[in-house]
């Protein structure tokens, strides 16, 4: 039975050590919830957009399903934040605490064992002297008895020692008989206290520390059943989570995207139109068809729309340019003559020697004859943006133009409710002039009148620019329709690209005067025949361009290369309405084209 009692001490122990390992397998769990759920939470705030409230990015519904799949996620995270502490509140905290109670209710009992076997071994200590003490009297009565005998036998002893040796035979008598009443109790004793040891106590002890051994492994169940629960309850909400991000995918519509992405860059600039069929074969069969020749205008000879500008323009001629004839000054008559049957008429030049393309064209005027003497000072970096947008395309400039004026007229409506708010005000002061003094409020009522005021003249000042905008887009159309009809009459009216320039010295162009000047009319001529483009490049910096001879440019423009930067660091290039100039090469990344770099 003792060795009984050590083996239940070693699985109770072994019970509160298994309970522990489950306790600290949960404070694991918990801690890997917590960690999963602090990365979910950094990773949707590394991916959440970081947007100003004036930031006026379009909002695809490709990024917004990603916003909304970040916040579902970041509600996913916070579920497992809810199981975590769910775990530790109601499966970790009752298992330390059970296991601590475990643990003093488990020493009560071992003690109380313990104390009842040292009471056995001592009743049993007590028994085995009386024993042993009641053995000894024993003998000693036995020897006294056999004392007496021998010398109750002996002839030769004296009366007085026989009746001495009966006295101590007497004595040794008495004494065994009280050590065996003694010994007979002892055992008694130690009977009844065994009996009692091995069938009340001990079993009592031994049913008190099973049911505390059932009580752990019910514990143990109900930890098991709490920690599947704790999962178990978020289970809803998480599905709910996985829901919304499949609703996110849903709301993806491309052709939305793409109808932002239209609204978002569509600039208004109309498409470049159909090149002139240039004949410079006249000279050659003049003496044919007395210098002229009437050939209509085929439709094989149309250029292909998708053909960029900087192709089309940039054709090889002899020596990168086409030669500019030497000629005395041209009269408009002799300057164009009929070749299409609806009364187009080309311009008409005679072939020279090569020897007077080249010298004209080494002794030709630059068009900044002074730029590259300049003296570089120092460049802004970023110029002031225009209050009325007219540094951005005609459709931009509209849709600003019209946000700015949406938004005026919520502010003017916010400042009006104001107003009438402060006048019925006033006229509760007036007629209750215990509730306020209604002069108090003759400030405030005056400033909102100056604001309504003002944003009134922004209203006013932004919808005259709107107007203008718009009816430049319509003579934009206006104009595009009338060059479909006679496209050689409105090509000094377009841009080298083929979009209309705003400017009206530029719009209306004529053909030189009978008397004006060569140079004045070389000038005219080089100016309808640009440079053809070599490349292109895209403005990484912007650039105010405030000196003579330069082009000022947007972070983000794209320019046509028209000559390659010589040394000085500085790039000439061309916008898409034909405006050309200087800008500095480090401003820009230059991407040349193969073909026209060669020429």
């Amino acid at each position: 039975l003792k060795d009984q009692f050590d083996n239940l001490d070693k699985h109770t122990q072994w019970g509160i050590d298994f309970l522990e390992k489950y306790a600290k397998f949960v404070k694991e769990r918990i801690e890997i919830e917590q960690n999963y759920a602090k990365q979910l939470r950094n990773l949707v705030k590394k991916y959440c957009p970081k947007r100003s409230p004036k930031d006026e990015e379009p909002r695809f519904t490709s990024c917004i399903a990603f916003f909304n799949i970040l916040n579902e996620l970041n509600d996913y995270a916070g579920q497992r934040e809810v199981v975590a502490e769910e775990m530790g509140h109601r499966v970790y905290g009752e298992l330390m605490r059970y296991s601590h109670d475990l643990k003093t209710e488990r020493k009560m009992h071992l003690q109380e064992g313990r104390k009842a076997q040292q009471y056995l071994d001592m009743c049993w200590k007590q028994m085995d002297n009386s024993k042993k003490k009641f053995e000894r009297e024993c003998r000693e009565a036995e020897k006294a008895q056999q004392s007496y005998e021998r010398l109750d036998n002996d002839t030769n002893a004296t009366k007085a020692d026989v009746e001495k040796a009966k006295q101590q035979l007497n004595l040794r008598t008495h004494m065994a008989d009280e050590n065996k009443n003694e010994y007979a109790a002892q055992l008694q004793n130690f009977n009844g206290e065994q009996h009692k040891h091995y069938y009340i106590v001990i079993p009592q002890i031994y049913k008190q520390l099973q049911e505390m051994d059932e009580r752990r492994t019910i514990k143990l169940s109900e930890c098991y059943k709490g920690f599947a629960d704790s999962e178990r309850k978020v289970i809803p909400i998480i599905s709910k989570c996985l829901e919304g991000m499949i609703l996110a995918a849903k709301s993806v519509d491309e052709h939305r995207d793409s109808q932002l992405v239209i609204d978002c860059f569509k600039s208004g600039f109309e498409p470049p139109g159909d090149f002139p069929f240039e004949d410079y074969s006249q000279n050659i069969y003049r003496t044919i068809s007395d210098g002229t020749i009437s050939t209509p205008k085929q439709e094989g000879m149309r250029i292909d729309s998708k053909t960029t500008v900087g192709k089309a323009k940039g054709k090889l001629w002899l020596f990168g340019k086409k030669p500019k004839p030497q000629s005395p000054p041209l009269t408009p008559t002799s300057l164009y003559t009929s070749g299409t049957p609806n009364g187009s008429q080309y311009p008409i030049f005679s072939i020279e020697p090569v020897h007077y393309c080249m010298s004209d064209i080494k002794a030709g005027k630059p068009r900044i004859p002074s730029f590259r003497s300049l003296k570089r000072g120092r460049v802004s970096l970023q110029g002031p943006a225009l209050e009325d947008f007219s540094h951005l395309p005609p459709e931009q400039r509209r849709k600003k133009l019209q946000q700015r004026i949406d938004e005026l007229n919520r502010e003017l409506q916010k400042e009006t409710d104001q107003k009438d708010a402060l006048i019925k005000m006033k006229d509760v002061y007036e007629k209750n002039p215990q509730m306020g003094d209604p002069s108090s409020l003759q400030p405030k009522l005056t400033e909102t009148m100056s604001n309504m005021d003002r944003l009134r003249m922004e209203i006013h000042k932004n919808e005259a620019w709107l107007s203008e905008v718009e009816g430049k887009v319509a003579a934009r159309s206006d104009r595009r329709h009338s060059s479909d009809i006679n496209h050689l009459v409105t090509q000094g009216r377009e841009s080298p690209e083929g979009s209309y320039t705003d400017d009206a010295n530029q719009e209306v162009r004529g053909p030189p005067q009978q008397h004006a000047h060569p140079n004045e009319f070389d000038d005219e001529f080089e100016d309808d025949d640009p440079l053809p483009a070599i490349g292109h490049c895209k403005a990484i910096y912007p650039f105010d361009g405030h000196n003579e001879g330069t082009l000022a440019m947007k972070e983000g423009e794209m320019l046509y290369i028209i000559e390659e930067d010589k040394g000085d660091g500085w790039t000439r290039a061309r916008r898409h309405n034909g405006e050309e100039g200087y800008v500095p090469t480090s401003y820009i990344d230059v991407t040349l084209e193969k073909n026209s770099k060669g020429a």
